[in-house]
């Protein structure tokens, strides 16, 4: 009772923010599996071209994404604070820095297209590839202006906004992809190119939605003046990007390393590419669980630190590690006695069953990794002490990740199975890292 009583308000608020995310997160796991399946029962050859802009666009996905939780830690400590004006001025100069930020890696992403067929996957896969990197390519700025705002939601409080609109865009997502890729309703039969035009207009509406809130909402008044009334400054975008750029590469640099998964998975088969896809579809739902109670951390331990509570910090921090420790063991759990059903949701194509099958073990024993270095880095994100995130994960997921990869698929022979299992690898050496600069940084604020 004692240690229950001990984090009892923190589990509460841990949920009560958590929660609202969690189901938001959810939302996009059963797009993601509609997606999957979908495109999956469509063709393997189809699945397997997905796989690979998916895993590759995951890296940019999660670079933009990483690049916009910078506004959070400073949102929640001004909110905190009573400082709603400040807010607006920050949510501005956040605003025109992800849009610089997002159109220059897109620019790169170009590049990268000029280059597919440099990148050793399968010929015949190359023109299905092209045009749904294209549509993806087109839909990674409104990711990045519906999160700026996004991340100022979460930072006041207010987790169920996103949540309601990620869910409404996910129906017409799913809706959309039976329209499109099967050619149902009078609609062509598009495939994997339906697929991506389905997605790239429910990430059109993201945006659009809720910054027609911020702009009309009565409640929102006192950051709408802030937002108007200020200039960005080169103070504000300095102390924005200091945060938010560790941030983005840790996330860049966790993602690349399963994108070269990925990339390693195509040298072996269309088959593994295929098999690769629906683990880390799988995965995702551990993953976005996992995310819900880490952001509820970061927001969390940002309020505490606007009141320089560090004991509170420190409280918020291990209450989000029990919570998550609990939901892991829960994600495992259904991967062990329901993996293979999962599997056959995505394709019924026996060869590529065959080697999803022999994947649950390395999906289940990663998992324990993730927790951990997703309740720590969202509890050190909210510190706003971030610049550690930056080597921590070059050294865990590129350092040590990426030859783990190699040497377990091909130098020790495992194939895919050596490339799944490597992954416990850089996240458990993340998690401990994270762990301990978290608590360095709240010895003494």
């Amino acid at each position: 009772m004692s240690f229950f009583s001990r984090y009892r308000r923190d589990y509460a608020a841990l949920l009560r923010l958590g929660l609202p995310i969690l189901v938001g997160q959810l939302g996009m796991i059963v797009v993601g599996f509609a997606d999957n399946i979908m495109v999956g029962h469509y063709s393997t050859n189809a699945l397997a071209s997905a796989s690979f802009v998916n895993n590759l666009f995951n890296v940019v996905i999660f670079c933009c994404i990483g690049f916009t939780y910078g506004i959070t830690p400073i949102v929640g400590a001004l909110f905190a604070q009573k400082r709603h004006s400040d807010i607006g001025a920050t949510v501005r100069s956040a605003l025109l820095l992800n849009t610089i930020f997002t159109l220059l890696i897109m620019a790169v992403m170009g590049v990268v297209y000029l280059n597919l067929h440099r990148l050793g996957q399968p010929e015949e896969l190359l023109p299905l590839i092209r045009p749904y990197y294209l549509i993806y390519l087109a839909g990674v700025l409104p990711i990045s202006l519906f999160n700026v705002f996004a991340q100022w939601s979460y930072g006041i409080r207010n987790t169920s906004l996103p949540m309601w609109i990620i869910l409404v865009s996910n129906v017409l997502n799913i809706i959309g992809n039976y329209v499109l890729i099967f050619g149902h309703f009078g609609f062509p039969e598009m495939g994997l190119l339906g697929a991506g035009i389905s997605t790239l207009f429910a990430r059109l509406m993201c945006p659009l939605v809720i910054i027609v809130w911020f702009a009309c909402r009565r409640e929102n008044r006192p950051y709408r003046d802030g937002f108007a009334k200020a200039r960005a400054t080169s103070a504000e975008i300095r102390k924005i990007w200091n945060i938010s750029i560790p941030i983005s590469m840790q996330m860049t640099f966790e993602s690349g390393s399963f994108t070269a998964a990925a990339v390693m998975t195509g040298w072996i088969s269309a088959i593994d590419l295929a098999a690769f896809q629906i683990i880390v579809i799988v995965g995702t739902l551990g993953f976005c669980i996992y995310y819900s109670i880490g952001s509820a951390v970061t927001i969390l331990v940002a309020n505490e630190a606007g009141r320089s509570d560090c004991r509170a910090m420190r409280r918020a921090a291990w209450a989000g590690y029990h919570v998550l420790l609990t939901l892991m063991c829960i994600s495992s759990a259904i991967f062990i006695f329901f993996g293979n059903r999962l599997m056959e949701c995505f394709t019924d194509d026996p060869a590529v069953l065959a080697v999803t099958s022999t994947l649950i073990l390395p999906l289940v024993i990663y998992q324990a990794g993730d927790a951990t270095q997703i309740n720590f880095a969202g509890a050190l994100r909210g510190t706003s002490r971030v610049m550690p995130m930056l080597w921590i994960a070059f050294v865990s997921y590129v350092v040590l990740g990426i030859p783990a990869t190699y040497a377990l698929g091909f130098t020790f022979g495992l194939g895919t199975f050596g490339i799944i299992l490597s992954f416990s690898v850089s996240l458990f050496i993340a998690g401990g890292l994270f762990l301990y600069y978290f608590l360095r940084s709240t010895r003494k604020c």
